[in-house]
């Protein structure tokens, strides 16, 4: 299973650096082709027990909306993204009118459609917010450095020193020892990547940084986790090979991105 993990990160990776490079509307839509994909899975995790669900109303109008928000977040004020969620909801409103007699379910799923909407898409925005902003491709990369290699540290720091449950009730393979050699990845390989390319960081920061953008990752994976235990399935999908769906891969990203995007321009001022 490694070493599946190993070549389909090696194979996704030059593509990676690629599309970051160009920034810009390739970038953004290929964030669009990630936020659709990534809204598939977790609409059948959520919607498990329904016959077809991703190709109902709500799950259409979230797939709608989500592009819309990164496509927002590249090319015009953030102020609409506001106003996108907004009508989003609006229109999820409406539809419940037409079903409300006849589907007791229908606020709990505009819910989760709402989640939806706010868990990948609008937290996906970050990524291109953080991109078209100040040396926007080296903090992306810096960033998905960090989360990757919290990722690889706690996989191997569990495998080999695990011993203590870290949530048993989420994630039962996951350990506090696995969750130390996480946070200790983020550090060094920030602190690395920090000498090389921002020197000039305030050291004292920079590690509350890397610190705090652990934390959301390992908070991201177990929120995930919650999904997928709730429904009883491993994995949110089959497109890796060793890491499972889309959403498996970005979990840790996603709430790490709007932590990193705090930071870079409110606290380090980049």
């Amino acid at each position: 299973m490694y070493l599946q993990r190993w070549i389909t990160g090696l194979v996704i990776l030059p593509f990676l650096i690629f599309l970051i490079y160009k920034g810009g509307l390739i970038f953004s839509l290929f964030i669009c082709f990630i936020t659709i994909i990534s809204l598939g899975e977790y609409f059948r995790i959520v919607l498990h027990d329904q016959e077809k669900p991703i190709f109902g109303i709500l799950p259409l109008i979230a797939m709608i909306t989500g592009p819309a928000v990164i496509l927002t977040a590249n090319k015009f004020t953030t102020d609409l993204i506001f106003c996108i969620i907004a009508f989003n909801l609006i229109i999820c409103a409406l539809f419940s009118f037409t079903r409300f007699k006849s589907d007791p379910r229908i606020l709990e799923k505009i819910t989760k459609q709402i989640q939806a909407v706010i868990y990948i898409p609008v937290l996906l925005s970050f990524a291109v917010l953080i991109r078209n902003g100040s040396d926007g491709m080296i903090w992306l990369l810096f960033l998905l450095g960090i989360v990757f290699a919290g990722d690889i540290g706690a996989l191997y720091a569990g495998t080999y020193f695990g011993k203590h449950k870290l949530c048993p009730s989420v994630s039962p393979g996951k350990t506090i020892e696995g969750s130390l050699g996480g946070l200790a990845a983020n550090i060094l390989t920030g602190s690395l990547i920090k000498m090389f390319f921002f020197p000039r960081m305030d050291w004292g920061a920079a590690v509350i940084f890397f610190i705090c953008i652990g934390i959301a990752g390992q908070a991201g994976d177990l929120f995930e986790s919650e999904f997928k235990r709730q429904a009883g399935i491993k994995d949110s999908g089959v497109i890796l090979p060793g890491h499972g769906g889309i959403l498996d891969r970005i979990d840790a990203l996603l709430f790490a991105l709007p932590v990193a995007y705090f930071f870079k321009k409110f606290i380090l001022w980049v």
